[in-house]
Protein backbone atom coordinates (compact mmCIF):
# COMPACT_ATOMS: atom_id res chain seq x y z
CA UNK A 1 0.00 0.00 0.00
CA UNK A 2 1.29 3.46 -0.66
CA UNK A 3 1.79 6.56 1.22
CA UNK A 4 -1.99 7.09 2.33
CA UNK A 5 -1.76 10.66 4.43
CA UNK A 6 1.08 13.53 4.97
CA UNK A 7 -0.29 13.74 8.78
CA UNK A 8 -0.09 11.18 11.22
CA UNK A 9 0.00 13.25 14.34
CA UNK A 10 -3.75 15.65 13.65
CA UNK A 11 -3.59 17.38 17.06
CA UNK A 12 -0.16 19.10 15.78
CA UNK A 13 -2.61 20.65 13.34
CA UNK A 14 -6.32 21.04 14.79
CA UNK A 15 -6.93 20.15 18.31
CA UNK A 16 -10.45 20.69 20.62
CA UNK A 17 -9.46 21.41 23.86
CA UNK A 18 -12.06 21.72 26.66
CA UNK A 19 -11.70 23.98 29.97
CA UNK A 20 -12.72 25.53 33.33
CA UNK A 21 -13.05 29.07 32.90
CA UNK A 22 -11.87 31.08 36.35
CA UNK A 23 -13.43 34.67 36.03
CA UNK A 24 -12.16 36.86 36.85
CA UNK A 25 -8.93 35.47 36.82
CA UNK A 26 -7.01 34.38 33.45
CA UNK A 27 -7.44 30.65 32.70
CA UNK A 28 -4.27 29.73 30.62
CA UNK A 29 -5.31 26.60 28.06
CA UNK A 30 -2.50 24.49 26.63
CA UNK A 31 -2.87 23.43 22.98
CA UNK A 32 0.32 22.30 21.60
CA UNK A 33 0.54 24.87 18.74
CA UNK A 34 0.02 28.78 18.04
CA UNK A 35 -4.21 28.81 17.77
CA UNK A 36 -4.14 31.04 14.45
CA UNK A 37 -7.94 30.33 14.60
CA UNK A 38 -9.26 30.04 17.38
CA UNK A 39 -13.45 29.58 18.35
CA UNK A 40 -14.91 29.58 21.44
CA UNK A 41 -18.18 28.55 23.36
CA UNK A 42 -19.36 28.36 26.65
CA UNK A 43 -21.17 24.92 27.12
CA UNK A 44 -23.52 25.63 29.22
CA UNK A 45 -24.50 29.99 29.20
CA UNK A 46 -26.07 31.07 26.08
CA UNK A 47 -23.15 33.18 25.11
CA UNK A 48 -22.35 34.25 21.46
CA UNK A 49 -19.98 31.97 19.82
CA UNK A 50 -16.03 33.93 19.61
CA UNK A 51 -13.50 33.61 16.71
CA UNK A 52 -10.49 34.92 16.74
CA UNK A 53 -7.29 34.53 15.11
CA UNK A 54 -3.71 35.82 14.83
CA UNK A 55 -3.98 37.55 11.28
CA UNK A 56 -5.96 40.14 13.01
CA UNK A 57 -4.57 39.63 16.93
CA UNK A 58 -6.33 38.39 20.14
CA UNK A 59 -7.90 42.20 21.14
CA UNK A 60 -10.54 41.70 17.69
CA UNK A 61 -13.22 39.20 17.71
CA UNK A 62 -16.07 38.35 15.77
CA UNK A 63 -19.29 36.31 17.02
CA UNK A 64 -19.80 33.59 14.45
CA UNK A 65 -23.28 33.66 15.00
CA UNK A 66 -24.32 37.05 14.49
CA UNK A 67 -23.79 40.13 11.95
CA UNK A 68 -21.61 42.11 13.88
CA UNK A 69 -18.69 43.90 13.04
CA UNK A 70 -15.72 42.50 14.45
CA UNK A 71 -15.24 43.72 18.54
CA UNK A 72 -12.59 45.06 20.84
CA UNK A 73 -15.11 45.42 23.62
CA UNK A 74 -12.33 43.76 26.29
CA UNK A 75 -12.90 39.89 25.15
CA UNK A 76 -9.54 39.07 24.66
CA UNK A 77 -7.12 36.45 24.52
CA UNK A 78 -3.66 36.50 24.73
CA UNK A 79 -1.80 34.00 21.85
CA UNK A 80 1.41 32.22 22.89
CA UNK A 81 3.70 29.56 20.89
CA UNK A 82 1.86 26.41 22.64
CA UNK A 83 -1.24 27.78 24.02
CA UNK A 84 -3.86 30.60 24.67
CA UNK A 85 -4.83 32.81 27.56
CA UNK A 86 -8.76 33.31 28.04
CA UNK A 87 -8.66 37.01 29.35
CA UNK A 88 -12.64 37.77 29.89
CA UNK A 89 -15.55 36.86 31.31
CA UNK A 90 -17.72 35.69 28.10
CA UNK A 91 -14.44 33.40 26.86
CA UNK A 92 -13.45 32.62 30.82
CA UNK A 93 -16.92 32.63 32.08
CA UNK A 94 -18.13 31.12 35.45
CA UNK A 95 -21.18 32.61 35.89
CA UNK A 96 -23.67 31.03 38.01
CA UNK A 97 -20.85 28.04 39.09
CA UNK A 98 -21.11 26.51 35.38
CA UNK A 99 -17.98 27.56 33.94
CA UNK A 100 -17.09 24.54 31.24
CA UNK A 101 -15.86 25.92 28.13
CA UNK A 102 -14.88 24.01 24.91
CA UNK A 103 -12.03 25.71 22.01
CA UNK A 104 -10.86 24.48 18.65
CA UNK A 105 -7.56 25.60 17.27
CA UNK A 106 -6.48 25.33 13.27
CA UNK A 107 -2.81 26.32 12.73
CA UNK A 108 -1.97 28.08 10.40
CA UNK A 109 1.75 29.72 10.18
CA UNK A 110 2.20 30.48 13.42
CA UNK A 111 1.33 34.24 13.49
CA UNK A 112 3.62 35.06 10.45
CA UNK A 113 2.37 36.80 7.44
CA UNK A 114 3.05 37.30 4.20
CA UNK A 115 1.87 39.20 1.21
CA UNK A 116 -0.08 37.62 -1.52
CA UNK A 117 -0.98 39.21 -5.15
CA UNK A 118 -1.67 35.84 -6.99
CA UNK A 119 -5.32 38.00 -7.21
CA UNK A 120 -6.46 40.96 -8.57
CA UNK A 121 -6.70 42.23 -5.01
CA UNK A 122 -3.70 41.90 -2.89
CA UNK A 123 -4.11 40.21 0.12
CA UNK A 124 -2.52 39.16 3.92
CA UNK A 125 -1.54 35.53 4.12
CA UNK A 126 -0.81 32.61 6.52
CA UNK A 127 -0.81 29.05 5.10
CA UNK A 128 -0.17 25.71 6.04
CA UNK A 129 -0.15 23.89 2.90
CA UNK A 130 0.36 20.36 4.91
CA UNK A 131 -3.03 20.82 6.36
CA UNK A 132 -4.54 23.15 4.26
CA UNK A 133 -5.63 25.63 6.17
CA UNK A 134 -5.11 29.38 5.59
CA UNK A 135 -6.01 32.87 6.96
CA UNK A 136 -6.44 35.39 4.03
CA UNK A 137 -6.98 39.03 5.01
CA UNK A 138 -8.15 41.80 2.20
CA UNK A 139 -9.76 45.01 1.37
CA UNK A 140 -12.97 44.94 -0.85
CA UNK A 141 -13.42 46.74 -4.35
CA UNK A 142 -16.66 46.11 -4.87
CA UNK A 143 -16.02 45.12 -8.34
CA UNK A 144 -15.31 41.57 -9.35
CA UNK A 145 -12.12 40.38 -8.06
CA UNK A 146 -10.01 36.96 -7.34
CA UNK A 147 -8.25 37.09 -4.00
CA UNK A 148 -4.63 34.96 -3.46
CA UNK A 149 -5.35 31.81 -0.73
CA UNK A 150 -1.71 30.63 -0.09
CA UNK A 151 -2.94 26.97 -0.09
CA UNK A 152 -1.35 25.94 -3.21
CA UNK A 153 -4.36 23.96 -4.18
CA UNK A 154 -8.13 24.61 -4.30
CA UNK A 155 -10.13 25.06 -0.90
CA UNK A 156 -13.19 22.72 -0.61
CA UNK A 157 -14.66 25.43 1.87
CA UNK A 158 -14.07 29.13 2.43
CA UNK A 159 -15.82 30.75 6.05
CA UNK A 160 -16.01 34.60 5.44
CA UNK A 161 -16.75 37.67 7.07
CA UNK A 162 -16.93 41.63 6.04
CA UNK A 163 -15.59 42.32 9.39
CA UNK A 164 -15.32 46.16 9.25
CA UNK A 165 -19.36 47.53 7.86
CA UNK A 166 -21.17 47.98 10.56
CA UNK A 167 -24.61 47.39 8.60
CA UNK A 168 -26.02 44.01 8.85
CA UNK A 169 -23.33 41.63 7.51
CA UNK A 170 -23.72 37.54 7.60
CA UNK A 171 -21.21 35.08 7.48
CA UNK A 172 -21.00 33.37 4.11
CA UNK A 173 -19.65 29.80 3.69
CA UNK A 174 -18.48 28.01 0.45
CA UNK A 175 -18.79 24.87 0.25
CA UNK A 176 -17.87 22.42 -3.15
CA UNK A 177 -20.60 20.09 -2.32
CA UNK A 178 -23.35 22.71 -2.08
CA UNK A 179 -25.84 22.30 -4.94
CA UNK A 180 -24.59 24.84 -7.53
CA UNK A 181 -21.11 24.80 -6.24
CA UNK A 182 -19.43 28.20 -6.27
CA UNK A 183 -22.43 29.55 -7.55
CA UNK A 184 -24.32 29.30 -4.43
CA UNK A 185 -23.17 30.17 -0.44
CA UNK A 186 -24.86 29.76 2.69
CA UNK A 187 -25.09 31.43 5.61
CA UNK A 188 -22.92 30.81 9.07
CA UNK A 189 -25.25 32.50 11.16
CA UNK A 190 -28.44 31.85 10.33
CA UNK A 191 -30.45 28.37 10.02
CA UNK A 192 -31.56 29.56 6.22
CA UNK A 193 -31.04 27.35 2.79
CA UNK A 194 -28.60 27.66 0.59
CA UNK A 195 -28.76 30.75 -1.49
CA UNK A 196 -27.90 30.92 -5.47
CA UNK A 197 -26.63 33.83 -6.46
CA UNK A 198 -23.55 34.86 -8.33
CA UNK A 199 -22.16 38.00 -6.57
CA UNK A 200 -21.01 35.66 -3.56
CA UNK A 201 -18.13 33.53 -5.70
CA UNK A 202 -18.30 35.23 -9.32
CA UNK A 203 -19.91 31.94 -9.92
CA UNK A 204 -16.03 30.87 -10.72
CA UNK A 205 -14.55 27.81 -8.61
CA UNK A 206 -11.49 28.53 -6.65
CA UNK A 207 -8.03 27.72 -8.24
CA UNK A 208 -4.70 25.95 -6.97
CA UNK A 209 -3.75 29.90 -6.07
CA UNK A 210 -6.88 32.24 -6.17
CA UNK A 211 -10.64 32.59 -5.13
CA UNK A 212 -12.60 34.33 -6.78
CA UNK A 213 -15.61 36.67 -5.35
CA UNK A 214 -18.20 38.50 -6.73
CA UNK A 215 -19.86 42.48 -5.88
CA UNK A 216 -21.69 41.51 -2.62
CA UNK A 217 -21.03 43.39 0.23
CA UNK A 218 -20.53 40.29 2.21
CA UNK A 219 -17.56 39.04 0.55
CA UNK A 220 -16.31 42.16 -1.49
CA UNK A 221 -17.88 45.64 0.37
CA UNK A 222 -15.74 48.36 -1.18
CA UNK A 223 -12.88 49.60 1.20
CA UNK A 224 -14.09 46.94 3.55
CA UNK A 225 -12.45 44.75 5.95
CA UNK A 226 -12.97 41.18 5.21
CA UNK A 227 -11.60 37.81 6.62
CA UNK A 228 -11.72 34.28 5.08
CA UNK A 229 -10.72 30.99 6.67
CA UNK A 230 -9.90 28.85 4.09
CA UNK A 231 -9.77 24.70 4.15
CA UNK A 232 -8.13 22.25 1.31
CA UNK A 233 -9.30 19.04 1.74
CA UNK A 234 -5.71 16.56 3.03
CA UNK A 235 -5.93 12.97 2.62
CA UNK A 236 -6.07 11.60 6.49
CA UNK A 237 -6.67 15.14 8.29
CA UNK A 238 -9.51 16.78 6.68
CA UNK A 239 -12.80 16.06 4.67
CA UNK A 240 -15.97 17.38 2.96
CA UNK A 241 -18.39 16.39 1.25
CA UNK A 242 -22.37 15.83 1.32
CA UNK A 243 -24.45 12.85 2.22
CA UNK A 244 -28.53 12.57 1.80
CA UNK A 245 -30.30 11.81 5.25
CA UNK A 246 -32.61 8.55 4.98
CA UNK A 247 -35.10 9.63 8.35
CA UNK A 248 -34.20 6.74 9.74
CA UNK A 249 -32.56 5.83 13.47
CA UNK A 250 -30.57 3.68 11.26
CA UNK A 251 -28.78 6.40 9.47
CA UNK A 252 -25.95 7.13 6.76
CA UNK A 253 -22.55 6.61 7.18
CA UNK A 254 -20.31 9.50 6.20
CA UNK A 255 -16.78 8.06 4.65
CA UNK A 256 -13.86 10.58 5.85
CA UNK A 257 -11.14 8.25 6.12
CA UNK A 258 -10.28 8.85 9.25
CA UNK A 259 -11.61 9.27 12.72
CA UNK A 260 -13.13 12.49 13.41
CA UNK A 261 -12.03 15.02 15.74
CA UNK A 262 -14.47 17.33 14.59
CA UNK A 263 -17.73 17.87 12.43
CA UNK A 264 -19.92 20.48 11.43
CA UNK A 265 -23.18 19.70 9.10
CA UNK A 266 -26.28 21.60 7.81
CA UNK A 267 -28.66 20.44 5.52
CA UNK A 268 -28.74 22.67 2.57
CA UNK A 269 -31.78 22.65 1.04
CA UNK A 270 -33.94 23.54 4.09
CA UNK A 271 -34.17 25.96 7.27
CA UNK A 272 -32.58 24.28 9.87
CA UNK A 273 -29.63 25.11 12.47
CA UNK A 274 -25.96 23.84 11.65
CA UNK A 275 -24.66 21.51 14.34
CA UNK A 276 -21.05 20.82 15.44
CA UNK A 277 -19.66 18.06 17.90
CA UNK A 278 -16.91 16.34 18.90
CA UNK A 279 -15.98 13.24 20.55
CA UNK A 280 -14.35 15.33 23.82
CA UNK A 281 -18.16 16.23 24.80
CA UNK A 282 -19.86 13.08 25.29
CA UNK A 283 -23.15 12.76 26.70
CA UNK A 284 -23.41 8.88 27.11
CA UNK A 285 -21.97 6.54 24.44
CA UNK A 286 -23.05 7.47 21.02
CA UNK A 287 -24.58 10.43 22.58
CA UNK A 288 -22.22 13.68 21.99
CA UNK A 289 -23.36 16.84 23.09
CA UNK A 290 -23.77 19.32 19.96
CA UNK A 291 -23.45 22.89 19.64
CA UNK A 292 -25.09 25.43 16.99
CA UNK A 293 -22.95 27.74 14.92
CA UNK A 294 -25.65 29.75 14.17
CA UNK A 295 -27.09 30.11 17.65
CA UNK A 296 -25.79 30.97 21.10
CA UNK A 297 -27.53 28.37 22.74
CA UNK A 298 -26.09 25.99 24.91
CA UNK A 299 -25.48 22.44 24.01
CA UNK A 300 -28.10 19.56 22.98
CA UNK A 301 -27.49 16.25 22.45
CA UNK A 302 -27.06 14.09 19.38
CA UNK A 303 -27.27 10.35 18.44
CA UNK A 304 -23.93 9.45 16.36
CA UNK A 305 -21.29 7.18 16.22
CA UNK A 306 -17.34 8.51 15.54
CA UNK A 307 -15.73 5.51 13.88
CA UNK A 308 -12.47 4.78 12.54
CA UNK A 309 -13.18 6.02 8.78
CA UNK A 310 -15.76 8.06 9.46
CA UNK A 311 -18.94 9.12 11.57
CA UNK A 312 -22.39 7.71 11.21
CA UNK A 313 -26.07 9.31 11.89
CA UNK A 314 -28.19 8.00 14.67
CA UNK A 315 -30.88 10.10 14.52
CA UNK A 316 -33.99 10.05 12.66
CA UNK A 317 -35.44 13.46 14.19
CA UNK A 318 -36.06 16.28 11.84
CA UNK A 319 -34.07 18.05 8.82
CA UNK A 320 -31.98 19.11 11.56
CA UNK A 321 -30.38 16.08 11.77
CA UNK A 322 -31.57 13.36 9.12
CA UNK A 323 -34.36 14.15 7.11
CA UNK A 324 -35.43 11.56 4.24
CA UNK A 325 -34.24 12.64 1.10
CA UNK A 326 -32.61 16.03 2.00
CA UNK A 327 -28.89 16.59 1.12
CA UNK A 328 -26.70 17.83 4.06
CA UNK A 329 -22.92 19.32 3.44
CA UNK A 330 -20.67 18.46 6.22
CA UNK A 331 -17.15 19.63 7.47
CA UNK A 332 -15.17 17.32 9.55
CA UNK A 333 -11.12 17.02 10.80
CA UNK A 334 -9.45 14.19 11.93
CA UNK A 335 -8.44 12.87 15.54
CA UNK A 336 -6.26 10.06 13.39
CA UNK A 337 -6.10 8.79 10.39
CA UNK A 338 -7.50 5.23 9.01
CA UNK A 339 -4.31 4.35 7.50
CA UNK A 340 -0.64 6.11 8.28
CA UNK A 341 1.98 7.43 5.83
CA UNK A 342 3.66 4.30 5.98
CA UNK A 343 0.12 2.69 4.69
CA UNK A 344 -0.29 0.84 8.05
CA UNK A 345 -3.56 0.69 9.63
CA UNK A 346 -4.06 3.33 12.90
CA UNK A 347 -5.69 3.33 16.08
CA UNK A 348 -7.70 6.54 17.10
CA UNK A 349 -5.82 8.67 19.84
Amino acid sequence: MGVYTAIDKSTDHFKTVLYTGQHPSTTTVNVGFKSDFLWLKSRTQTYNHYAFDTTRGGNSFINPNTTAKASTSGDNVTFNATSFVANTQAINEAAQGNNNMVSWSWKANGGTTSSNSSGSITSTVQANTTAGISIVKYDGTGSNATVGHGLGVAPAAILMKNYTRSSLQHWIVAHRNLPSGFNDAIFLDLDNAKDTDSSYWNNTSPTSTVFSIGTNDKCNGNGDNHIAYCFAQKTGFSSFGSFTGNGNADGPFIYTGFKPAWVMYKVSSAVEDWLMFDPERIHSGTNLKYLEPNTNDAEGHINVDLLSNGFKIGEASGAKFNQSGATYIYMAFAKSPFVSSAGVPTTAE
